[in-house]
Parts: structure tokens; sequence; C-alpha cells
């Protein structure tokens, strides 16, 4: 018997409102965590925050799924072990946040659920710490705003705004304004054209700058990343919408070639196509 099913049978055994003691979640595989999941969800709303029954539920959720905070994490496997440790960190955050939001009702897959939060806590990550001087975060954000306004005004304008523009649009002072354009600054620590001394240079060659020691972007690896998003959204399709994705994509079968081996009209398949794809496509624009 598997560990689902003998999850499954001890919480039939124990009723309706006991929930299957898990030793140590983390060792469930990823398939049987999403069952399992569900009796602890189901279960959770009916129990009293603060007592040792719902900190247990909760918590076994969240070492369940730790798995879906590795998956996105394995995303930044390129940057150092010590910053990984923080990745995981935040993303497990997002985790936490996807769990106290998520509701059975919804009729989705916790994990297409839970995806998008993990990405975002990881991605505000990124953005609040990969600045080259310490910025305090009101800046960082007006930051983000000026750079919005600006261009908004330079196109109704016709040119640059002038610190007295932007802060009369934003309604705050021009020393504000001014502050704000200097800690943009700290974003980035020097210029890609500054030169780099490597003392490899011929006499009378220019000199090379740290643009020329950055490689160009690989389009395979946005369809590796596409890849990984997609698959747990698969999941969530039935058995016969998931078979004509892989008749048509994986087979690359024709419409009419799909309807014969399912026994529906060519009409018929080109509409459960489009719905198909119209979902995951809704699923990888809410995760970014």
């Amino acid at each position: 018997m598997s560990t689902r099913e003998c999850v499954q049978q001890t919480a039939a055994d124990a009723g309706p409102a006991a929930l299957p003691k898990i030793a140590v979640p983390q060792e469930i595989a990823p398939k049987d965590a999403r069952a399992i999941s569900k009796l602890f969800f189901d279960q959770l709303p009916t129990l009293d925050e603060g007592t040792a029954d719902y900190q247990y539920a909760r918590n076994t959720l969240i070492e369940m799924n730790l798995s879906l905070v590795y998956f996105v994490a394995a995303r930044y496997r390129n940057r150092g072990s010590g910053e990984m440790e923080d990745i995981v960190q935040v993303g497990t955050i997002g985790l936490i946040k996807a769990i106290d939001r998520f509701e059975l009702s919804r009729e989705v897959e916790f994990t297409s659920f839970a995806i998008p939060y993990i990405s975002g806590e990881i991605k505000r990550f990124f953005r609040d710490t990969t600045w080259s001087v310490h910025v305090p975060r009101r800046l960082q954000e007006l930051r983000v705003v000026l750079a919005r306004v600006k261009e908004e005004l330079a196109t109704s304008l016709g040119r640059e705004a002038t610190v007295a523009e932007l802060a009369g649009h934003l309604k705050i002072s021009e020393e504000d304004v001014v502050e704000g354009l200097i800690a943009s600054n700290g974003y980035t620590a020097d210029s890609l054209d500054v030169p780099v001394d490597t003392g490899e240079s011929s006499p009378g060659a220019a000199p090379r700058t740290h643009a020329d020691f950055i490689g160009g972007c690989d389009p395979r690896m946005d369809l590796v990343e596409n890849l990984h998003s997609l698959a747990p959204l698969l999941e969530t399709l039935d058995e016969r919408e998931r078979a004509i994705v892989q008749m048509r994509f994986g087979q690359e079968m024709t419409q009419a070639q799909i309807g014969e081996q399912l026994g529906l009209s060519q009409m018929h398949v080109s509409r459960l196509l489009i719905r198909i794809l119209g979902r995951l496509r809704e699923g990888m624009l809410t995760e970014d």
C-alpha cells in the first residue's frame, strides 16, 4: 500500500474530524503530497487557530509542499549557495501565504495556486536586495514611480520633465524628487562602458569594457523556464485534455487525426484546444 493510501485509510478509520499523523512530511513524494494536502486543507478551516491540531495541520502542509519552493528556487541555482539559502527562506514565506489563503472551493490545484505566491516573494527579494548601495525602502519605491512618471511626461510634453513638473505631478516636494533621482544612482555600481584593464590589449587597440565580457541571452533558457512553469499547470487538466495536448504538440498530430483518435469532429477538437490553451496561457501570465 502506498503512502497516500495508508494516510487516506488512517483518516477514514479515525473519522471525518481527525487528521493522519505523518512523522516526516518532507519525505512524502510530491505526487502523494498533492493528494494528502487535500485532506489537510479540508480539515484546516474546521480547526481553531492557536490549537495544537491547527498548528500540526498547518505545519504539515508547509513541510509536505516545500518541494514547490525548491522547484521555483532551482531557477536561480546559478547564484551563490549562501544566497540560495535566502531564496529558499523567502520562497517558504510565499508558500505559507498560499497555504493561509488557499480554499478547496477554488477548484484549482494547490500547486498552481502556490507557485505564483512563491515566485512573487522571490522576485520581491531580488528587487529589494540587488541595489549596489543600501537605499531606504521609501526611496527604492520612489525610484520606480519616478521612472514611470518621467516616461509618461516625456511622451506628453515631448521633452524631459523638470524637477518641478515631476513634483507637481506626484504632489510631493521638489526635495523629495531630487532625493529620489539621486538614490537611483545607487541601483548600479558602474557603467558597462567603463574600460577594463586586462593586461592583454594590443598597443593602439581600443580598451575593452565590461560589456565585452558579458555573454548574450540564450533564448533556450526562456524555453526551459517556461516548461518548468507549464508542468504544474498541465497537472490541472483532465485526462482527455492532457491527451489532446500530447497528441497535438508531442506527436504533432493534426486536429483531424486527433478527432479520429477520440471520436470527435475536427471543429470540436479545435474548440477544446482553444479552451485548453487559454487556461494554460492564463496560468502562465498569472505566475509572471
